[in-house]
């Protein structure tokens, strides 16, 4: 998949990797960028920065958490910038308490922004990718939607959901011979402020820039699923190979991965 003449949407692309790749697609050519997030002020400074790069941006204050609000400005969409090529679900928020300390609120929150937003966005848009039989839609899930990790329960939960519907997307796109690609993204902790304050025993934290260019290249390759920096083959098999006490002792005291959120701040 090439992004040369493409419409891509990319929500949450105010700030950190959404903003990256946004940014990216540009750069490789998309002919109209639409921008969704809840940052009224930072979107029309993100139009700003990027006017002067060779596309047509279009900026769209979405509160995704709202599925009226998604319905609506969806439907503003299809008809003042046309179909959309390229989708990438990419806002989210993450709360990091113990599961006892979240208020229903936050655990509602959460999955209306992780999880159901990504579903009802890819819905409002596949048709019109069914319709034209192209289209690519990547979703930024997490590895925490492949490792349970404490303070992390929540989101960890809304993840593991965008993970399973995501690929289950992959295959039915694929039992019903259609030309949609879907790509699962499962990155560790990213440097872009969600996480601050956590801190790695042995996996390096992402760096913003670098990550963004593996997900570029993962859509334009069509790669069904990518974690980093660990694969997620490798986790999923010594998830399979290992007695769950052995695999938490790796997780824990080999790569530290429990006390990761011990010293969370957030952004």
């Amino acid at each position: 998949m090439k992004f040369t003449d493409k419409t891509v949407l990319i929500t949450g692309g105010c700030s950190g990797i959404g903003k990256i790749l946004a940014r990216k697609s540009i750069e490789r050519g998309c002919r109209k960028l639409v921008i969704w997030d809840v940052n009224e002020a930072g979107l029309q400074q993100v139009k700003d920065e990027f006017s002067s790069l060779a596309a047509e941006i279009f900026i769209f204050k979405v509160d995704v958490s709202d599925l009226d609000e998604i319905k609506i400005q969806a439907q503003r969409v299809r008809t003042e910038v046309g179909a959309v090529d390229v989708l990438i679900n990419n806002a989210g928020i993450v709360v990091g308490k113990y599961f006892h300390e979240h208020t229903h609120d936050q655990i509602e929150k959460t999955f209306l922004i992780n999880t159901n937003a990504y579903l009802h966005i890819s819905l409002e848009f596949l048709s019109g990718m069914l319709a034209n039989n192209s289209g690519t839609i990547c979703n930024i899930a997490s590895s925490a939607g492949l490792i349970a990790n404490p303070k992390m329960s929540v989101y960890a939960a809304s993840k593991w959901a965008v993970v399973g519907w995501s690929d289950s997307l992959r295959l039915e796109m694929k039992q019903l011979g259609k030309n949609i690609s879907i790509t699962t993204i499962l990155p560790f902790f990213i440097n872009t402020g969600m996480f601050d304050g956590v801190k790695s025993k042995i996996l390096p934290i992402l760096e913003p820039e670098d990550a963004s260019e593996k997900i570029m290249v993962a859509i334009e390759k069509e790669n069904k699923m990518m974690a980093m920096p660990l694969p997620y083959w490798f986790i999923r098999f010594s998830q399979g190979i290992l007695p769950i006490s052995i695999f938490d002792w790796v997780m824990d005291n080999v790569f530290g991965i429990y006390d990761t959120m011990k010293e969370f701040r957030g952004r």
